[in-house]
């Protein structure tokens, strides 16, 4: 009975939106005000100690064992847990005594192939056709998400206002879209490195089939390694992965890239208040080595790197909605899932779509575009920001 009494305290304060949970002997309690909006069903007692010194990681198994059952949206569930202040879920001090990660190139290496070497075939099931894993770009209400992929791709390059002929380095290349984009678009020869088999062999084949040879190339390399000059360098969904102590040599790497007139745009998964940076079901299960900078953080990196800012651009509702799409897509593949990788696996990763989903929603995370220059800010762009919706503006008129 004590601990059913610590879990009625943890629960009764965890969200800001009226829930029910049916305990493990059956019994029905209802914890906040009006009808429930979502229905949390316990099949099994799971030892307080383990719900409070990792929750997240805890009741994410219990979930991918069903052990934890959740009638309504996960998503609803998490952004309400992230917006509710002192909740068990989000105010946790273990997460500050995370055993740490290493980031060495063979670790680095084999953290991207855990996630990304699942298989194409995987990703294939609910992304979209240009295999895009990472936020997209609406500009419009009705775009669809290929739409909205493509518009994200074009919306970077066009920030670093590209010249015909020139050089662009793409760091962390995925499955290649931004490298085919730039050299079928923007007459640009491009370049991209990654870490995963899966991305490599896909992008090889791609620049096969599309004509490409001589136009674009990618290498299977750790970024660190990389030696070159470049007149553009972009990175989209990369900083995320390379481990706080890390950081400062990624954002040197990226000035070491640039010519002395070069730019660059980097994209990824950022806080705008101070954080932890991780969490153990995620750093466990999804993204092993993963952190996520505060913007502090990463604009500290960037000056220490002599770098300076040219734009800065939050895209947390953009994130939220690409999630909540691919989640959508997911669950219309659910059973094939099931099939092919079982069931947990496949409660796990809607769980962490859903909750990713909430997570931004909240405010918990966000996802912002750094456009950078290794000369005084600005360098060589239009004085106004009007010239980075000049295709959007053409797209709409053709």
């Amino acid at each position: 009975m004590l601990e059913k009494t610590v879990y009625r305290q943890l629960l009764s304060r965890a969200f800001d939106i009226p829930v029910s949970v049916t305990y493990w002997d059956g019994k029905t309690e209802n914890y906040g005000e009006g009808n429930p909006v979502v229905k949390i069903k316990l099949n099994k007692q799971i030892p307080v100690k383990e719900i409070t010194s990792a929750p997240t990681k805890t009741l994410a198994e219990a979930y991918m064992k069903k052990d934890l059952e959740i009638d309504g949206s996960i998503q609803a569930l998490v952004t309400s847990a992230f917006s509710h202040t002192g909740s068990f879920l989000t105010n946790n001090p273990f997460l500050k005594h995370l055993p740490k990660k290493s980031h060495s190139e063979k670790a680095s290496e084999k953290d991207i192939q855990s996630h990304y070497d699942i298989g194409n075939d995987f990703y294939e099931l609910w992304l979209d056709d240009t295999m895009t894993y990472s936020c997209a770009y609406f500009e419009h209400e009705d775009d669809t998400l290929e739409q909205a992929q493509m518009n994200k791709v074009h919306h970077i390059l066009n920030k670093l206002e590209p010249e015909a002929g020139k050089r662009l380095l793409d760091i962390g290349s995925g499955w290649g879209t931004l490298l085919f984009t730039a050299a079928e678009e923007y007459d640009l020869n491009a370049t991209g490195i990654t870490l995963s088999q899966e991305q490599y062999d896909y992008t090889k084949q791609q620049i096969k089939e599309r004509h490409l040879e001589g136009k674009v190339d990618v290498i299977m390399e750790d970024y660190r390694e990389m030696n070159d000059k470049f007149d553009y360098v972009t990175s989209v969904g990369m900083f995320e992965h390379v481990g706080k102590e890390n950081l400062g040599i990624y954002f040197q790497k990226v000035s070491d890239l640039m010519k002395d007139d070069g730019r660059a745009l980097i994209h990824g998964i950022t806080g705008q208040h101070e954080g932890a940076g991780v969490d153990p079901f995620i750093s466990e299960y999804i993204f092993p080595g993963g952190y996520i900078p505060n913007m502090a953080e990463n604009l500290t990196h960037v000056m220490n790197a002599k770098l300076q800012l040219a734009d800065l651009e939050p895209l947390r509702r953009h994130y939220q909605k690409t999630l909540e799409m691919w989640d959508q897509n997911y669950l219309k593949v659910f059973d094939q899932a099931v099939e092919k990788y079982g069931e947990e696996f496949a409660r796990m990763w809607d769980l962490y779509l859903q909750a990713c989903a909430g997570s931004f929603e909240s405010g918990n995370i966000d996802v912002m575009q750094y456009l950078l220059t290794k000369q005084p800010s600005g360098t060589g762009l239009p004085m106004t920001r009007d010239y980075m919706y000049e295709d959007a503006k053409v797209k709409q008129t053709n």
